[in-house]
């Protein structure tokens, strides 16, 4: 049997982790275009590692530094009585180091394509840089950040290893519809599998596909 649950965790995991990349990866893409740092570079290498970093991995190191007898973890313990393993604001803050990459790519590629006569224009005219980024840059770069929401939303919500190595399965606060999926191959309750799979497979592709219409310009190759 299909619980509402997992689904109603997952939905609410996939939205706090898109709106905190909404907020904070935009004014970080800028930052990034406005230096040519080495060390500005190997940071970016760093936060978009998790692109090809297998989620396991970035699940472990989780584990291992928020643990309570990790320097981290026990600071956060003692100091704020804070313990992010198997929550859901551990749940969060995981998924967020995950996907952080298809937020980042999407808006980064799209202020690239920014036709920097808008910029010039507005410096031109007396706008300070936060009044272009505001005024300028967010509005003209709308289609990019519909696709990275979409693309970070559909990926928050059917990612897996990250989540299980974090939060676990506990339920209603940390058990994803992906984890249920899981659960009901193991236990052999195929029913209860499709179900899931065909909820995760309708949000995935419904997110390409609004994806594809958002970048259809009308352009044909001769």
């Amino acid at each position: 049997m299909v619980e509402a649950a997992p689904l109603l965790v997952s939905a609410r995991l996939a939205a706090a982790v898109t709106a905190i990349l909404l907020v904070v990866c935009p004014p970080l893409v800028r930052i990034r275009l406005s230096t040519n740092s080495p060390w500005a570079a190997l940071a970016e290498s760093i936060t978009v590692l998790p692109m090809v970093l297998p989620p396991t991995v970035v699940g472990f190191y989780f584990l291992a530094g928020l643990s309570p007898t990790a320097p981290a973890g026990r600071f956060l313990d003692e100091r704020f009585g804070l313990r992010l393993l198997f929550s859901f604001p551990g749940l969060v803050l995981a998924g967020c180091v995950v996907c952080f990459p298809f937020m980042y790519q999407s808006l980064k590629t799209a202020m690239l394509s920014l036709d920097p006569r808008l910029l010039e224009t507005s410096y031109t005219l007396g706008k300070g840089r936060t009044e272009t980024f505001f005024r300028v840059i967010l509005p003209n770069i709308l289609p990019g950040i519909l696709g990275g929401t979409i693309l970070t939303f559909a990926h928050a919500i059917g990612e897996f290893g990250v989540v299980l190595m974090v939060g676990g399965a506990i339920g209603g606060e940390t058990k994803t519809a992906s984890i249920a999926l899981f659960e009901a191959v193991e236990s052999f309750d195929y029913p209860s599998a499709h179900a899931y799979a065909a909820v995760l497979l309708a949000t995935s592709l419904a997110g390409v596909a609004l994806m594809n219409l958002l970048q259809r310009d009308g352009r044909r190759l001769p």
